[in-house]
């Protein structure tokens, strides 16, 4: 299994992630069997959140450890907090409550990561650095990331908080891929070159931050899936479709390459419970895409190249 750096920790983690929204509705056996198969292939770095099945995705997680006979040592555990019903809260009381909750739900003493869901437009940085140094100083919380955080957002958290920001989890697909097209569209009047994220991806590379990419497969705000959606992405799939004969792949082993191929050494968060989809997902992670294939596929999903 291929290994990145995790920002400035100091520690190589799969450049897969394990994401545990889907598996509440799991059978007891079938989420025993999926536990089992990812840690056999390496795949040790799983993501929660606090929001996931309203908190029953960690339950059953823990339960599963339990009756496989898991260690928790051996697993990293990673979750999120800050939604909550009609609003998002990043105060010191909620971040402190909703880590003890995660906590008591997973049965674990401690996250390695914990993760600051969607900004908080109310949020103050003195509070969550309040409760950064708690739950680093009662071993509560290792390591501390956000997701779907632009670099200024970032950077006001950062005027107080002395703990490294490890990750930012970011959507990231072929064909959504703002994230790249504002940076090759520079200075140009077209849909690519609005900056919807103020240069995240540069800013995450320039600091040792760990981008994370949510809904690898997927186009839009959950509008489904792009693999084998021929309709919508024709060109993009005929290209896919090309390069899995080459590699002897199939079209989701070739979309997961592209993510991998991007030197910011991405980490992928597969949400998928089928064994035989994370394996195409595990065998993208050991496909080294040409460069001249990379810009083949990102043309054909959509974009331009000035």
């Amino acid at each position: 299994m291929k290994r990145i750096p995790l920002g400035a920790t100091g520690l190589q983690v799969p450049a897969i992630a394990v994401g545990c929204m889907r598996i509440s509705g799991m059978p007891e056996d079938k989420l025993d069997q999926h536990l089992l198969y990812c840690m056999e292939q390496g795949l040790n770095f799983f993501d929660h959140a606090d929001i996931y099945g309203g908190g029953q995705c960690e339950e059953v997680f823990a339960a599963a450890v339990k009756r496989t006979g898991l260690r928790r040592e051996d697993m990293f555990l990673q979750s999120k907090c800050g939604i909550r019903p009609g609003m998002y809260d990043f105060s010191r009381e909620h971040i402190l409550s909703a880590v003890d909750g995660i906590l008591k739900r997973l049965d674990t003493e401690y996250l390695d990561m914990l993760v600051l869901h969607r900004p908080d437009a109310l949020m103050e940085p003195e509070e969550v650095a309040q409760a950064f140094d708690t739950l680093e100083s009662s071993g509560k919380v290792r390591y501390f990331g956000v997701s779907n955080h632009r670099p200024s957002q970032i950077a006001l958290l950062k005027k107080c908080v002395r703990q490294a920001i490890s990750v930012d989890q970011l959507q990231f697909s072929l064909p959504q891929s703002c994230m790249v097209s504002s940076g090759l569209e520079v200075n140009m009047e077209t849909p690519g070159a609005i900056d919807r994220d103020g240069g995240v991806l540069d800013y995450c590379r320039l600091h040792d931050i760990t981008v994370q990419a949510w809904s690898p497969f997927q186009y839009g705000f959950f509008q489904g899936p792009f693999v084998g959606n021929r309709e919508t992405y024709p060109e993009l799939n005929r290209v896919l479709d090309e390069l899995s004969e080459i590699y002897n792949a199939t079209p989701t082993a070739i979309a997961a390459a592209w993510i991998f191929r991007h030197p910011a050494n991405i980490q992928l968060v597969a949400g998928t419970t089928s064994k035989d989809r994370m394996a195409q997902i595990i065998q993208g992670s050991e496909i080294q895409l040409e460069r001249s294939e990379w810009y083949r596929l990102y043309l054909a999903a959509g974009h331009i190249l000035p």
